[in-house]
């Protein structure tokens, strides 16, 4: 019962059940009787057919919505399932791939784009510039430390430096899934030809398994600092004797113009990595830099700078929060339309779990030693700096920060899913131009 005596509606994609239930079945019959559009009108209304359901059933299955990836892992598996059994048509998954990830369409590439933007402006430039200068030290530490931890695993399962960097280490420590996984998938593709699913498919399930380890280190964490307190700080505060200097946004009104300005600034954002990246400096010292890493670095510039109106800014994040929250799921889809669920099963070996479990303690050794070198608690800094570079975003942060009982340091957890998986982008641009 609701709290003023009236009776919960289940709801289902934010309709009543019913509602919901009665626009995927019409989207559903159109799809499998192979009479919807290959426009991307119909390529849309299978999607949403085929996500809602999915996405719903992984926000609620219990296990899968705390530790395994929710509904967004459960729309991207799911297709991929039902595509390997040959029970979506054909003609579905084709016009998918063509508009989520084709050449041509490629929505993946717009909701990369607004989802970079906005997480970036939406930083306050008071915990932008103060923190950086600590901060970042202790994600290179972290990602050093999971690099080298996690190369010696790797060669004692007979996995070469190299694949283990590539394939281990940068997923995990990527940011998350759809600032993380995906973008690197995507520039993967851009500069390997191959599809960018199948760096994915492998790289999710990493990612997924380092994600479990991360809030499972978290939780550890926390039992550490109760132990020995002087490695912690009152749960709020990163910096030794400092003040909290992490504060909550202030609460901004945003309209309709304020969208369209953010719009603007990502095209302009977008438009400045293709220009650099095409044109201007395609390549650094021999190693070819992805139009995305560009474009990190001009919003990291423009949110620092404060040019940007905190209206604006504000409608950047507006704009991120649809993108993932609604066309998120739309892009699990097509991730899994374009994935062969068959690498599944090869890829859960006890090697993968071991160098999984190794490259998640390099992050907390690497971030916490480092962060206690530059005046930050260690354990928090491990937390922070680390671990919220290994797990699943922003999701991910809310777990291991819930796990850790620092909620308060989510700002900081911000820094790390947003700045720190832009800078393994930045790193990953180099390392695949030079070793694939």
């Amino acid at each position: 019962m609701a709290a003023n005596g009236e009776k919960k509606t289940f709801h289902l994609g934010g309709l009543p059940w019913w509602q919901a239930a009665a626009a995927i079945v019409l989207c559903g019959i159109a799809m499998y009787w192979g009479i919807q559009s290959s426009s991307i009108t119909g390529t849309l209304c299978s999607c949403f057919a085929l996500a809602v359901v999915l996405y719903e059933l992984g926000e609620r299955l219990p296990v899968w919505n705390s530790y395994i990836g929710g509904g967004l892992l459960m729309a991207f598996f799911g297709v991929a399932l039902l595509k390997y059994f040959n029970m979506v048509p054909e003609k579905t998954i084709d016009s998918i791939n063509f508009i989520i990830s084709g050449d041509e369409v490629n929505l993946l590439e717009l909701y990369i784009v607004f989802l970079i933007v906005g997480s970036v402006l939406s930083l306050d430039k008071d915990i932008l510039l103060k923190s950086c200068v600590g901060y970042i030290p202790a994600i290179l530490g972290g990602l050093v430390a999971a690099s080298v931890l996690g190369v010696v695993a790797g060669l004692i399962f007979g996995v070469n430096p190299t694949t283990t960097i590539m394939k281990y280490v940068l997923p995990i420590m990527g940011g998350g899934n759809g600032a993380g996984a995906v973008p690197l998938s995507n520039i993967y593709e851009t500069i390997t030809g191959d599809a960018a699913a199948n760096f994915y498919g492998f790289a999710i399930i990493i990612l997924t398994i380092g994600n479990i380890f991360a809030i499972i280190g978290s939780a550890t964490l926390n039992t550490v600092g109760k132990k020995f307190p002087k490695m912690t700080g009152d749960k709020k505060t990163l910096v030794r004797g400092g003040e909290n200097i992490a504060r909550d946004d202030a609460k901004i009104k945003t309209n309709m113009q304020d969208m369209l300005g953010a719009m603007v600034i990502a095209c302009g954002c977008y438009s400045v990595g293709r220009i650099m990246s095409k044109k201007i400096l395609p390549t650094i010292a021999g190693a070819s830099i992805h139009a995305y890493a560009y474009m990190i670095i001009f919003v990291v510039i423009l949110a620092a700078t404060g040019l940007i109106p905190a209206s604006v800014r504000a409608g950047a994040k507006r704009l991120q929060s649809f993108w993932t929250g609604v066309m998120g799921m739309v892009i699990m889809v097509g991730m899994g339309a374009d994935f062969d669920i068959a690498e599944l099963f090869t890829v859960m070996t006890p090697g993968n779990v071991v160098m999984a479990l190794m490259i998640v303690i390099g992050a907390i050794i690497g971030a916490g030693g480092v962060g206690y070198l530059v005046g930050f608690y260690p354990v928090d800094a491990a937390v922070t700096a680390g671990l919220c570079m290994a797990n699943r975003g922003g999701s991910g942060d809310l777990a291991c920060l819930g796990a850790a009982d620092r909620m308060e340091l989510m700002a900081y957890a911000q820094l790390s899913s947003r700045l720190g998986g832009g800078i393994v982008l930045i790193i990953a641009s180099f390392l695949f131009s030079f070793w694939l």
